[in-house]
This record gives structure tokens, C-alpha cells and sequence, in this order.
């Protein structure tokens, strides 16, 4: 049984560990209530935010002043060889 002497003390450690676990079950519950509210920001983000289009290049010609009007490789025309008829364009 617990006596007048001790029963001040074990109120005492029995009151430290109810405000110990109620601190740590109000951490949990922060923890717990924003982990839910990202997860609802990152799902409306996601329905009302399109996904950008696939990038597309442009499909413009580069003019060098090497380029051959047939579009023959000028590096093999230089070298002497004769263009096929695809790249003569016939």
C-alpha cells in the first residue's frame, strides 16, 4: 500500500508520464493531420494543374554555308563522292 510519505511522489511520476504520453500522442496526431493535408494539396495540385505538352522541335532547316542545296553530306561531296539519287532529290 502506499503511506502518506510515498503517495505525493507517485502522484507526481504518474502525472509526468500522462503529460509525457499526451505530448507525444498530440505530436503523432500534427504529424499525422499534416502528412493528410500535403497529400490533399499534392492531389488538387495535380487535378487542376494540366501536364505540359510534349516539347515538339521545330521543323525549320538550318542554313550553313556548307549545306548542299540536294542535301548531300558536304564533307562527302568535298571528298569526291557522287550524291545517290535520294539525296539528289530525283
Amino acid at each position: 500500500m502506499l503511506g502518506p510519505e510515498k503517495l505525493p511522489r507517485v502522484v507526481s511520476e504518474i502525472g509526468r508520464w500522462v503529460g509525457r504520453a499526451r505530448a507525444m500522442a498530440r505530436q503523432f496526431r500534427e504529424q499525422l493531420e499534416e502528412e493528410v493535408q500535403l497529400e490533399q494539396a499534392r492531389k488538387a495540385q495535380a487535378t487542376t494543374t494540366p501536364a505540359p505538352p510534349p516539347a515538339v522541335p521545330p521543323l525549320t532547316a538550318v542554313a550553313t554555308e556548307d549545306a548542299h542545296p540536294t542535301g548531300a553530306d558536304p564533307a562527302a561531296l568535298r571528298a569526291g563522292a557522287t550524291p545517290s539519287p535520294d539525296e539528289r532529290g530525283t
